[in-house]
């Protein structure tokens, strides 16, 4: 029940933001019908519809990571969890809180931005349900993410750190706005020793039922998440205990 109030409290706390709210939301929905207008007219593989709606969708996940990360942030400064340290509330209930409102936005996020291709003539299948199932554990790396961001930053740093900067590195680093191939070198190295770029293949993967190289990529996910949401929940309950 405690988990329950306190997640029931940070869903309000997102709804009493709806321009942030709703440009989450809506942006990645422009992206995919501009990018689809501009493959239109000059043809590039990498923004046909099935290759560009998991793009998108993960890009679109970033934003998670700026709400989860103001949250947390304008709870430490208003001292609201300061005051709540106080009740029988443990560290865990935090986290949870936290967690289960923002999990449900990112399936509707991506339910949105699946809706916007069906009308670009993405087929529909029964492949987009797995897209979906997959959301979860990629939701939860980004989301994991802004609370290590809200936790050890004020709320003006987090609008700088997740508003900017983990946007672009998503953005950049997944391959969504072009092939890293074309880039090579250290750059498609490093892009493919972080998450981003495997989360995207891997709901392309899913999309088309092609899992020769799913499970890699998979595997690449599942092992960053469980690393950020192990160090999130580490550095949230010492802070917990600092205060």
């Amino acid at each position: 029940m405690k988990t329950f109030t306190f997640s029931v409290r940070t869903a309000k706390e997102i709804l009493r933001d709806p321009l942030t709210l709703s440009f989450g939301l809506g942006f990645p929905l422009v992206l995919i019908f501009l990018l689809s207008a501009i493959q239109a007219n000059i043809p590039v593989s990498l923004f046909e519809i099935q290759n560009l709606t998991p793009g998108i969708i993960v890009f679109g996940l970033s934003f998670v990571t700026l709400f989860s990360a103001t949250l947390i942030s304008k709870d430490r400064t208003s001292a609201f969890l300061q005051r709540l340290y106080t009740t029988p509330m443990k560290a865990h209930d935090f986290i949870l809180g936290y967690i289960l409102p923002l999990v449900p936005i990112s399936i509707m996020q991506s339910v949105i931005c699946f809706v916007a291709a069906f009308f670009l003539k993405l087929p529909i299948s029964a492949n987009i349900l797995l897209c979906l199932a997959l959301i979860i554990p990629i939701s939860l790396f980004y989301i994991s993410l802004g609370l290590l961001c809200g936790t050890l930053l004020s709320d003006k740093q987090v609008g700088g750190i997740c508003g900017a900067l983990i946007t672009n590195l998503s953005a950049w680093l997944s391959g969504t706005w072009f092939d890293l191939s074309l880039v090579g070198g250290a750059f498609k190295k490093i892009a493919y020793a972080l998450p981003f770029v495997h989360a995207v293949e891997m709901e392309k993967a899913a999309l088309t039922a092609d899992f020769s190289g799913f499970w890699e990529d998979f595997l690449y996910v599942a092992v960053y998440t469980a690393l950020m949401l192990s160090i999130s929940v580490f550095v949230f309950t010492k802070k917990m205990k600092n205060n």
